[in-house]
C-alpha cells in the first residue's frame, strides 16, 4: 500500500505538471468574467514572479520520484502523502476551472493551499531537499496565490474596491504565513515563496504607481523575513 501511494503521488505530480500543457497556460482570470472587470488588479504579482512554477514543478516531481524509489515504505514520508496527493489532484483541475469560474476556482485553490500546508506540517525532516523543501515552496506559493485569487474576486464582484481587496488579502497572506512559519520553522522554502510573491506585487505596483500597496506588500515581506531570521538565530543558539 505504501509503494502504491508513493506511485500515486508521483503520477499526480506529473499530471499537475502536465495540466498547463493540456489546458493552456493560465494568464490570469479573464476580466469579463467579473461584474467589475479586473484588468490590472493591484493584488496580482508581475508576470516574471510566476516563473517560480518551473522550480515548483521540477522539485515536486524530483521529490516524488525519490520518495517512490528510495522512501516508499519510510514512516518519515508516509504522513504527508495523502494531503499532498489531494492537493495535486485538485491542482490538475484548477486551470480549466479558473478560466471559466473564478469563485469556485478561489475555493479550490484555498483547499489546495490548506492541503499543501498540512502536508508540509506532516513532512519529516530526514530528507529536507527531497521532501520538506519541495512541499514548502509549493505550499508557500499556494498561500500567496490563494490570497491573490481572493483579492481579485472581492474586487471583481464589487464587495470592496480593488485597492482595499488587495490590502486585506495581502495582510491575510502575511498573517497566515507568519503562523505557518512559526509552526514549521525549518521549512524556509515556504516563507521564501511567499516573499517572492510579495516582491512580485511590489514590482507590479511600481508602474502604475500605487505606493500604499507597495508599502503593505514590502512590510509584509519584511515581517516574514524578520521572523525567519529570528527563528534561525534562535535555533542556532539552542544548538550551541
Amino acid at each position: 500500500m505504501t509503494r502504491f501511494l508513493s506511485l500515486l503521488v508521483l503520477i499526480a505530480a506529473l499530471a499537475f505538471v502536465a495540466s498547463p500543457f493540456l489546458f493552456g497556460q493560465f494568464q490570469g482570470y479573464p476580466p469579463e468574467l467579473f461584474p467589475v472587470p479586473q484588468d490590472e488588479p493591484p493584488v496580482q504579482p508581475v508576470g516574471w514572479a510566476f516563473s517560480i512554477w518551473g522550480v515548483i514543478y521540477a522539485w515536486l516531481v524530483a521529490g516524488s520520484g525519490f520518495g517512490l524509489i528510495a522512501r516508499h515504505s519510510d514512516d518519515d514520508w508516509s504522513a504527508m502523502r495523502w494531503p499532498l496527493l489531494s492537493s495535486l489532484i485538485m491542482g490538475f483541475f484548477w486551470i480549466p476551472l479558473a478560466g471559466n469560474a473564478p469563485v469556485p476556482a478561489t475555493v479550490l485553490i484555498l483547499a489546495m493551499a490548506i492541503a499543501a500546508i498540512v502536508a508540509m506540517l506532516r513532512a519529516g525532516s530526514g530528507d529536507r531537499w527531497w521532501q520538506l523543501l519541495p512541499i514548502g515552496i509549493y505550499a508557500g506559493w499556494l498561500t500567496a496565490a490563494s490570497g491573490v485569487s481572493l483579492g481579485i474576486v472581492l474586487g471583481g464582484y464589487g464587495i470592496m474596491s480593488p485597492f482595499w481587496a488587495a490590502v486585506l488579502s495581502l495582510i491575510a497572506v502575511c498573517a497566515v504565513t507568519l503562523v505557518v512559519q512559526k509552526a514549521r520553522p525549518d521549512c524556509q522554502s515556504y516563507s521564501l515563496a511567499v516573499v517572492w510573491a510579495l516582491l512580485g506585487v511590489v514590482a507590479a505596483n511600481l508602474s502604475p504607481a500605487s505606493p500604499a500597496i507597495v508599502v503593505v506588500a514590502a512590510l509584509g515581506g519584511l515581517a516574514v523575513v524578520a521572523q525567519l531570521v529570528r527563528m534561525r538565530f534562535a535555533r542556532f543558539g539552542d544548538a550551541h
